[in-house]
């Protein structure tokens, strides 16, 4: 063990700071705890919005389930893995949610909604019409599945 002039020990110190970092460095900061009601998802489907537009697979990662999968406008299926790594690429823009419908059965839910896409001009890139699917688990709500279906009239 090290000690320092003063007697303190800096495995004490490594320990301590280790302890109080691992919360944010260890997975610790996806939510728990969240209602298991419609406000709850909508407040979900917003963090995810939100996360996307700042490009962080991190945060995202907390929302999604292992067994996640998603089918993109284009009617490609994606896993997880293939979801989180896109993150990273895409264009930038603001993510508007609307037409928000939350429904919760037990253990389960699923969110119906609108994004419009909007870049940095203000211009609308596409609307995007969207299922998400969730699981109660552990005290938080997690995807288990999505699809998107592009409107009619829009690009990407």
């Amino acid at each position: 063990m090290v000690v320092d002039q003063a007697g303190n020990s800096k495995v004490k110190y490594i320990l301590w700071v280790t302890l109080l970092s691992c919360p944010f460095a260890c997975g610790g900061s996806c939510p728990t705890r969240q209602a298991k009601d419609e406000s709850a998802l909508v407040q979900v489907e917003q963090s995810w919005a939100e996360r996307l537009e700042r490009q962080d697979a991190d945060a995202v990662g907390c929302i999604l389930a292992d067994e996640f999968q998603d089918i993109d406008t284009e009617g490609q299926l994606h896993d997880r893995a293939e979801s989180l790594a896109h993150i990273a690429h895409r264009r930038p823009g603001r993510n508007q949610l609307s037409e928000i419908r939350p429904h919760v059965h037990g253990e389960f839910g699923y969110v119906r909604g609108l994004n419009t896409i909007v870049d940095a001009e203000g211009n609308i890139r596409a609307k995007v019409r969207f299922t998400d699917i969730f699981a109660y688990r552990d005290g938080r709500w997690l995807a288990v599945a999505g699809q998107e279906s592009l409107v009619s009239g829009t690009s990407k």
